[in-house]
């Protein structure tokens, strides 16, 4: 399929980081397709133009988002659907829909894996909607939902195995505070987002437990390198790791106060059981279903990943955190 700029939009989610699309969106559409399932969100977004609940600076111009509960409603009416839930709701958020995905451009801006499938986002829609790959992509980079509220300079990576796609979207989501680029590299960069979230909690842990600046920064040099290896041993491609699809998002989300796996990270470096620290957070740490999901896969995949190992031990093993990353600070370069 080949998409044109009168393509429609459609945004799934109604969280912080998908209001923050739908205001990029906003800013070069005349009508966005926004599915929200809750009620309360729902009925603020279409009387007044705000979400009630995550990102409440924002100001939407009710003629410009055509808002609703009913997702088969919003997905018949777009050619590009951006699938913005987390990534541990997902499957619930699809689960009413019934209409076709065959005809359309599905782009997923989830910075997460899908629980119990031990697949990444675009991998599952393939397999359970049989969606080729070619009609497949994803929007990702250094950019916290917070900072694109404000309209800060941020940067977006459009991927698309299909480049003319890519540079359809890229039309769409390019405005004066988003700059943009184009990327191939599917498996790469949406494993990439995926890592980077196992990392920040391992950069959290180290702050919670009250290692410096210096030790941070060797931390965060390391948790790059292993990046790097596995995707190269796990799916070998020409790819330049040190872009900001990839390194850029590693370092926002290691080093950010806004970054919610990072904040995951310190509660349990501070003492908490990784129970309590669960439940002391009001948004969803992508990280800590990645830590399980990266450790199943690496198991065929054979890659030495000593920091995304520590980190599922003392999610999924109870290790000690202190005890964990005294061992681990032997293994570092």
């Amino acid at each position: 399929m080949k998409l044109d700029e009168n393509a429609t939009c459609a945004v799934i989610g109604h969280g912080s980081w998908a209001t923050a699309i739908v205001k990029i969106l906003c800013e070069n559409e005349q009508s966005v397709g926004w599915y929200v399932r809750n009620s309360e969100v729902l009925e603020s977004l279409s009387d007044k133009g705000i979400n009630i609940k995550y990102l409440r600076n924002i100001e939407f111009d009710t003629s410009k988002i055509v808002v609703s509960d009913d997702i088969n409603q919003v997905v018949a009416a777009a050619d590009i659907v951006i699938l913005a839930t987390p990534s541990s709701y997902l499957k619930l958020y699809l689960e009413p829909l019934t209409v076709s995905l065959k005809d359309k451009l599905i782009i997923s801006a989830i910075k997460g894996i899908v629980p119990e499938q031990y697949q990444t986002v675009t991998e599952y829609i393939h397999s359970r909607y049989d969606i080729p790959f070619s009609q497949l992509g994803v929007v990702t980079g250094p950019s916290h939902a917070e900072e694109v509220s404000q309209g800060k300079l941020s940067y977006l990576t459009v991927v698309c195995p299909d480049i003319d796609n890519a540079r359809v979207l890229e039309n769409k989501i390019k405005t004066k505070f988003i700059n943009t680029t184009i990327s191939t590299d599917l498996y790469g960069i949406e494993y990439a987002t995926v890592l980077k979230n196992i990392y920040a909690l391992a950069v959290g842990l180290a702050v919670g437990l009250g290692y410096g600046d210096n030790f941070i920064a060797v931390l965060t040099a390391n948790c790059a390198r292993e990046m790097s290896t596995f995707l190269r041993k796990s799916y070998p491609d020409i790819r330049e790791t040190r872009a900001s699809a990839y390194l850029g998002d590693l370092l926002v989300t290691c080093y950010s106060t806004h970054s919610r796996n990072r904040r995951l990270g310190v509660l349990i470096g501070k003492g908490l059981t990784v129970k309590s620290a669960l439940n002391e957070m009001t948004m969803i740490a992508e990280g800590y279903f990645a830590a399980e999901t990266i450790h199943h896969i690496n198991k065929r995949c054979g890659v030495e990943m000593p920091i995304a190992n520590m980190v599922y031990n003392i999610l999924y093993n109870q290790d000690s955190a202190r005890k964990a990353m005294s061992r681990l600070t032997k293994e570092l370069i």
